[in-house]
């Protein structure tokens, strides 16, 4: 599995559009990514401003394959103007947990 955490900084004036941005696309990205196995987007307590995306993939191809879909491509696009500065990004390695699908070479 390939995996990432990518924390973004909302501008205040700017957080519910950001917010229906996110509506949008995550939607898409369930219907049309079977490599893409957990995507969910989280406010961060304490920091209205602050969101946190969780996104674990089939494989590294899975994740490539994200990356060049459309809908990928319109959120990317999107989002520039709401933020405060680039997103921060942390690939990460899973290594243990609960709800996570397993996925298969069937």
């Amino acid at each position: 599995m390939f995996g990432l955490t990518v924390r973004f900084e909302v501008r205040p004036d700017t957080a519910d559009a950001f917010d229906a941005l996110v509506a949008q696309t995550v939607p898409l990205i369930a219907e049309r990514e079977p490599g893409t196995l957990i995507y969910t987007t989280h406010r961060v307590a304490g920091d209205p401003n602050a969101r946190l995306f969780y996104e674990l993939y089939r494989d590294r191809d899975a994740f490539e394959e994200h990356e060049n879909q459309p809908h990928v491509h319109h959120f990317v696009a999107g989002r520039q103007a709401l933020l405060t500065g680039p997103p921060r990004i942390e690939f990460i390695t899973f290594t243990a947990g609960t709800g996570v699908p397993v996925a298969t070479d069937a």
